[in-house]
């Protein structure tokens, strides 16, 4: 009978399986280890000094002052942002834009995808080609433009939630997961007992579709709060503007000719500042949602891969 391993000597017996490695593959490892390590550093750097210039004095941040720790210390930039009724009511709208934009997408998807993952649905090569086809191309901005127009609604939230409401990616991610996750026998024991098609999809594939409605989710949700193009060209009406319009507004039309130098020298080093104060509210919401959906984006990414 063998004897029962205690911790210390569970710890001894799993070093002692390790493959040893030699010095070509330690040099290797090290190496791979300094690459990444760079890699880190200059994608934090450019992030790091947007939050420390946040939190630095208008006149360092315009002077260019400011490299790893905040100059003159300050939080003037962010209590011009959220006593700026302008800016409030920007980050309340591409909220609002954000969540129902993002529900419609995922419903949308969903309806779309479901069909065309079953072998059984008449017509499903000829629509996923169709599908595929809006990918390579596009109607154009003037076209788009004319049938919002016509749908009646521009300058109202609809023109930010309807005509890119569905995207081809997250649609062919959709298809993939529901054709080689789901099996078959789930669906067809749920029609033996009775369960008609959107009971099926309802009951039992979207239980089963948590990690592909993540992704999909957060890539729509990404792309309505990020987006302000749209907004550009459908609104007129300020009360409806996205933060991201409001952030354009204020550092590219952020100009007064009617100041004196003294006043103009300040807005524009204030201007610098909230530059810098409003990226990093514009960037927290976004960056709190990740880390609850990050963990199903290793299934998302292998979504299709060939398994064996």
């Amino acid at each position: 009978m063998s004897a029962v391993l205690t911790k210390p000597n569970r710890t001894a017996f799993r070093r002692s399986r390790r493959v040893r490695e030699s010095p070509v593959d330690r040099v290797f490892l090290v190496g791979v280890y300094i690459l990444l390590t760079t890699f880190l550093i200059v994608v934090l750097l450019p992030l790091w000094y947007i939050l420390v210039s946040s939190f630095s004095s208008p006149a360092a941040v315009s002077a260019g002052e400011v490299f790893l720790w905040p100059v003159d210390f300050t939080l003037r930039g962010y209590e011009v942002v959220f006593t700026n009724s302008t800016i409030l009511t920007g980050f309340a709208n591409s909220a609002f834009y954000t969540v129902a934009g993002t529900a419609i997408s995922v419903t949308l998807t969903v309806m779309l995808a479901y069909p065309l993952s079953r072998a059984d649905f008449v017509g499903r090569k000829i629509l996923t080609g169709a599908v595929v086809f809006t990918m390579l191309f596009a109607g154009g901005l003037i076209p788009t433009y004319l049938v919002v127009q016509s749908m009646g609604m521009l300058d109202t939230r609809w023109a930010l939630l309807i005509p890119k409401a569905v995207a081809v990616w997250p649609a062919i991610l959709a298809i993939t997961y529901f054709r080689t996750a789901i099996p078959d026998e789930l669906r067809e024991a749920g029609e033996i007992d009775g369960a008609s098609d959107l009971r099926i999809l309802w009951r039992v594939v979207l239980p089963l579709s948590a990690p592909m409605l993540a992704v999909i989710a957060l890539m729509y949700a990404i792309v309505q709060w990020n987006s302000y193009f749209d907004a550009l060209i459908y609104l007129r009406d300020d009360s409806l503007y996205p933060l991201q319009l409001v952030l354009r507004n204020i550092l590219i039309l952020n100009t007064d000719a009617g100041a004196d130098v003294t006043a103009a020298i300040e807005r524009q080093q204030l201007a610098s500042l909230l530059k810098y104060s409003l990226i990093v509210v514009s960037t927290v919401p976004m960056m709190l949602i990740y880390p609850f959906v990050a963990r199903y984006f290793t299934r998302g990414l292998l979504l299709g891969a060939v398994k064996g």
